[in-house]
């Protein structure tokens, strides 16, 4: 019953236009006013302060300054080109294009919606010049711009891992197959549509123009390996790998003498909103975390759904369907902040891996985000496209579907997405 009231006190106050964070944070200090008294209240700055000073939670900001950099710094243009030299002699390669780079751009930056306002801006024009439909050329974007939530150094694992107490790079190392696998489905479903409405060929393939632009984007395909290669091969943590890609993003932009002040100075200030949102988010759901904790909530709930069924398959179908339905109204981060802290004890009483559920979550938010009314991501190109977010919609299911087969045989097949794990760490 408490939590039923929580619930509605916060949706009351959402309703009422208040940011998430501030309602969580509200919602939570009454409920320990009202249950635990005014002793306690002396105890809710010090549980704030420690919620958001995560030493993981530092790759965050990290992160998305690496990606800011990328973009200021001509990295993107560079392996567009490159990409396109690969990809463009397929009927429909600008659109394949778009999604390997956006693939690309996931392993530096780790945020989908960073992705898309780095490569739409470049490539949603490109697409409509050469002839693709304005929904379509926007809708590839999105849906590729969203394999950054499942593709490591992805912003949503980070804060599963931290709020799931679990290894970041084990998470990391799960997201790999789940993301290439969902990347060359699009690339196939884009052909299919291109095949199907005629769309252009981008140019004829050249070795020697693979070659050049290569050679100009040899430094910038340096970063996954540099990143990645130092996160699993242990040399660095993941918090020690994202300060890595800053470092690194920063000395190949000098090198190619192409950053761009003002553009780096606009994705800074828009990074670190972003991350004060993340903060205040984390640090909110810290103070629920451990209200719920003492009132032992998570337990009873986990009691009574167990009470019901303990197999974890059913368990995980409706799971699933919470997550994909929350995911409709909230975005990626406050849906795992609120969420996965209450269901990780049901989790572990029927026997579920947490790095694979870790999965399951980041792969239901990543369709979250293409589904309105929230739909960070598929809003964000329709902006950057200038495109109906309701005609988008109409194409966009094709890649919805896409990622939900994903979900599905990822949840019901775990040997695929899990072998890595087992392999390296287990």
């Amino acid at each position: 019953m408490t939590i039923l009231w929580m619930l509605i006190g916060m949706i009351a106050l959402v309703l009422m236009n208040i940011p998430i964070a501030v309602a969580l944070g509200v919602v939570s200090a009454v409920a320990i006013l009202l249950v635990q008294g005014s002793n306690s209240l002396p105890n809710i700055p010090l549980v704030l302060f420690e919620g958001a000073t995560s030493f993981p939670l530092i790759a965050i900001p990290l992160f998305i300054f690496a990606g800011a950099i990328m973009n200021a710094g001509g990295l993107s243009r560079r392996l567009i080109a490159f990409a396109s030299a690969l990809l463009g002699f397929i009927k429909g390669g600008l659109a394949m294009v778009t999604i390997g780079a956006s693939m690309f751009f996931a392993e530096i930056s780790g945020s989908a919606v960073a992705g898309v306002a780095a490569l739409g801006s470049i490539l949603i024009p490109a697409m409509k010049k050469k002839g693709y439909p304005a929904p379509f050329a926007v809708a590839v974007s999105s849906s590729a711009a969203t394999l950054a939530i499942v593709l490591p150094p992805s912003i949503p694992m980070i804060i599963y891992a931290v709020m799931a107490q679990v290894s970041v790079v084990q998470v990391f190392v799960a997201g790999f197959v789940p993301g290439i696998l969902g990347g060359l489905a699009m690339m196939g479903l884009s052909y299919w549509f291109a095949r199907r409405h005629n769309y252009p060929v981008e140019e004829v393939f050249r070795l020697s123009r693979v070659w050049q632009t290569f050679k100009e984007a040899a430094l910038a395909l340096t970063l996954p390996l540099i990143i990645l290669g130092g996160i699993f091969g242990g040399f660095v943590t993941a918090t020690e790998g994202a300060g890595l890609a800053v470092v690194a993003a920063l000395a190949i932009g000098v090198i190619y003498h192409e950053i761009d002040w003002k553009i780096l100075r606009k994705a800074l200030i828009d990074g670190g909103v972003q991350t004060a949102v993340v903060m205040l988010l984390v640090a909110a759901s810290a103070l629920i975390g451990v209200f719920l904790t003492e009132q032992q909530v998570p337990q009873k709930l986990a009691a009574d759904i167990a009470a019901w069924t303990q197999n974890k398959y059913v368990v995980l179908l409706l799971l699933n369907i919470f997550f994909l339905i929350i995911g409709f109204f909230l975005h990626s981060a406050a849906a795992i902040i609120l969420v996965v802290p209450i269901v990780m004890p049901l989790i572990t009483l029927v026997g579920i891996d947490p790095v694979h559920f870790g999965l399951i979550v980041t792969l239901n938010l990543a369709i979250g985000q293409q589904t309105p009314p929230v739909a960070s991501v598929l809003i964000t190109a329709c902006s950057i496209g200038k495109a109906d977010v309701w005609e988008v919609s109409k194409v966009n299911v094709w890649f919805i579907g896409v990622l939900t087969l994903i979900l599905l045989l990822m949840t019901y097949v775990p040997a695929i997405p899990m072998w890595p794990v087992e392999y390296f760490f287990r």
